[in-house]
């Protein structure tokens, strides 16, 4: 399997994802991502070169996706306390793998490859926020030692159970043919002299 960068063409594919994504969730019985994504939002993060597709092969249609960037969802920002946004962190948004890869330990793949990603770039942190009635979702990143940092008291807030796992290196997963890193990947420190 190959990692890939979307690419505005990948649009279609990136909202069914979500549409796909939302009916299987709706057959569990949670309402997450029951409302339409603005695709707007989806082409931004495209054009800033954050959205990942895995592949079996180039020419294929693609298995999974997720998006990672360095921002703090701007309704979330005050879930994590300032020292926790002062840490360098990699941030986890929009994981889906097509169900018919379910069950085969891609979802942990993707999710390794992002913290080796974060900690190749100098980061402390690979966090994400997640749905916050579904328990379920809680578990499987737990099960990916994810550690839950809280969740908001907020009753409106759906998106408000935070956790993160620190950004650590891990042996090759996917193969690159592009050379992936998302756009303003952190400088290496380099040392006098070098």
């Amino acid at each position: 399997m190959i990692v890939v960068r979307a690419e505005l063409t990948d649009l279609p594919r990136l909202l069914r994802f979500r549409t796909d994504a939302a009916g299987w969730l709706e057959r569990l019985g949670t309402d997450q991502w029951a409302r339409p994504f603005p695709a707007s939002i989806i082409e931004a993060s495209i054009r800033a070169e954050e959205v990942f597709l895995f592949k079996e092969d180039q020419a294929l249609d693609a298995a999974a996706t997720v998006t990672l960037d360095r921002r703090i969802d701007p309704e979330l920002r005050s879930l994590w306390t300032p020292e926790e946004q002062a840490e360098p962190a990699l941030y986890v948004h929009k994981l889906v793998v097509d169900r018919q890869y379910a069950g085969r330990g891609l979802g942990g793949r993707i999710l390794d490859w992002a913290g080796d990603l974060a900690a190749r770039q100098g980061e402390r942190w690979l966090r994400l926020d997640a749905w916050t009635t579904n328990s379920r979702l809680h578990q499987y990143y737990l099960g990916h030692g994810f550690r839950h940092v809280r969740t908001t008291p907020d009753p409106n807030e759906v998106s408000g159970w935070l956790a993160q796992r620190p950004a650590r290196l891990a042996p090759p997963t996917f193969g690159d043919p592009t050379g992936v890193s998302p756009v303003g990947a952190r400088e290496p420190e380099r040392k006098m002299g070098t």
